[in-house]
């Protein structure tokens, strides 16, 4: 006799469909089945075929809280897109579908979060060490995902030690604190909220257009910058963009990638004064340049927190093309493309990304006096 199935058992959901070329929304059906999903378009205007998603080609993007939409990804570069407001879409998924990839979150697994840093200490020596005597300077990514924090905070403080000297640091505590308010209402709706980063910023007395991320936390934004930009929901669009290359680790691989072997070693035992050694001056940061694929996910993943933090999408979009209409004229204002490669395309993903919104903006820092923030270095002690 065949086992009866769990209970209840819900077969079709309804959803919402992004084709990844557009910002249009289609409202859809789901069908699970057992080696795919069903997606049936409602919208009679932009219906087209039926589609099928082989589970094999699907990725996860959103929903492993509780009450989270669920989002699911197909394809690369513009992906296609459904979201399912009911999160208990992926305990059918694993329940009428069991052999499908281990990719999709289950529900019912929600309280092992913690367990793989266990492992992933006990595994970083011997990664590391494997590295050097295979010599495979691709692996060098890998490396860096495992190592401690600790030593990402170290290196991270050493990088803003050289590259914004406390002598050109602006330190107005009612200002800072304003930036501060941003990084949290950013981070506390994150879709990863157990993030183990403290994010630290520093302000620059330098008219640089320009903001870097360190390891482990530090932001480091150059008078300029905050002079540039004319809304708080502006400087929202850059401080998503720089802490999720910290959340990915982004200039910590592109450390691994440039220094060899030598930095590998360094990590391996936790030692950052020997990494000031190799490294000699930090400035080695600044000359780091980030892939293609590190800004794509930094834009991509950042423009969803600004969204989780009901944040005006907009903000990013209108500094991004205000840097692109006025660098022909502001060479200052090139200094952030140096670090930070802007192309129309990118701009044209975050418009079609910011038009998925679907809710209404909270006002960041209502009441706040913007133009003021550009003064923060102006009296300087």
């Amino acid at each position: 006799m065949q086992p009866q199935p769990q209970s209840p058992l819900k077969t079709v959901w309804e959803g919402v469909y992004f084709d990844g070329r557009t910002a249009n929304r289609q409202r859809v059906t789901i069908t699970v089945t057992g080696n795919a999903l069903h997606v049936v378009k409602q919208d009679g205007k932009q219906s087209g075929p039926d589609l099928w998603w082989p589970y094999e080609e699907i990725r996860q993007t959103q929903g492993f809280y509780s009450g989270e939409q669920v989002r699911l990804e197909k394809g690369d570069e513009l992906p296609e897109a459904i979201v399912v407001d009911d999160d208990t879409f992926l305990a059918a998924i694993h329940q009428i579908a069991p052999d499908a990839p281990a990719r999709f979150h289950n529900p019912a697994h929600r309280s092992h979060r913690f367990q793989f840093l266990l492992l992933a200490g006990a595994g970083t020596i011997l990664v590391v060490w494997a590295l050097y005597f295979w010599g495979i300077p691709v692996l060098a990514d890998q490396a860096a995902a495992r190592v401690p924090v600790s030593w990402e905070e170290q290196l991270g403080r050493a990088v803003v030690g050289e590259m914004a000297p406390a002598d050109k640091r602006c330190a107005d505590p009612e200002r800072i604190g304003a930036l501060n308010q941003i990084v949290f209402a950013l981070t506390v709706t994150s879709p990863e909220p157990d993030s183990p980063y403290t994010f630290v910023i520093t302000v620059v007395d330098d008219p640089a257009v320009n903001a870097f991320a360190a390891p482990g936390g530090q932001i480091v934004i150059y008078r300029g910058l905050l002079e540039k930009t004319e809304s708080p929901e502006e400087l929202a669009g850059v401080l998503a963009h720089e802490i999720q290359h910290i959340v990915q680790r982004h200039a910590t691989k592109a450390l691994f990638r440039e220094m060899s072997m030598s930095v590998l070693l360094a990590a391996a035992v936790g030692d950052a004064s020997g990494l000031a050694t190799v490294l000699g001056a930090a400035q080695t940061i600044g000359a780091l340049r980030y892939r293609r694929r590190d800004e794509a996910e930094a834009d991509r993943e950042g423009m969803k927190a600004v969204q989780a933090a009901r944040i005006d999408p907009m903000g990013m979009i209108r500094f991004l093309n205000k840097l692109e209409e006025s660098s022909g004229d502001m060479p200052r204002a090139a200094e952030y493309f140096s670090t930070h490669p802007l192309t129309r395309n990118r701009i044209e993903q975050l418009s079609r990304l910011a038009a998925q919104a679907d809710y209404t903006p909270v006002p960041l820092l209502p009441g706040y006096q913007w133009a003021e923030m550009g003064k923060m270095c102006d009296e300087q002690p």
